[in-house]
């Protein structure tokens, strides 16, 4: 049981990592995300952000989605964490 939760911690770290690299990138405008490897990560971050993009639409062109995508990702990996093994 260990091993899965430990794997399970360590995907909600990088996948967070992910999310941050993919939030700090719309930051320039001139990324063109049809070329890789930005395509790529927008394919892998970009359903679990829609998910809070249908909670939260984006207000006066700011979309803060990510914040609430983060805040359940690191709830989940509190979580997680917790889990005695």
């Amino acid at each position: 049981m260990s091993l899965l939760i430990t794997t399970l911690v360590t995907f909600v770290t990088f996948y967070s990592y992910l999310l941050l690299i993919r939030v700090l990138l719309t930051w320039f405008p001139t990324i063109n995300w049809y070329n890789q490897p930005f395509a790529a990560l927008a394919q892998i971050t970009d359903p679990y952000l829609n998910l809070f993009r249908s909670i939260i639409p984006p207000l006066g062109g700011m979309d803060f989605s990510p914040i609430l995508a983060f805040f359940a990702l690191n709830l989940a990996g509190g979580f997680l964490r917790a889990i005695p093994y």
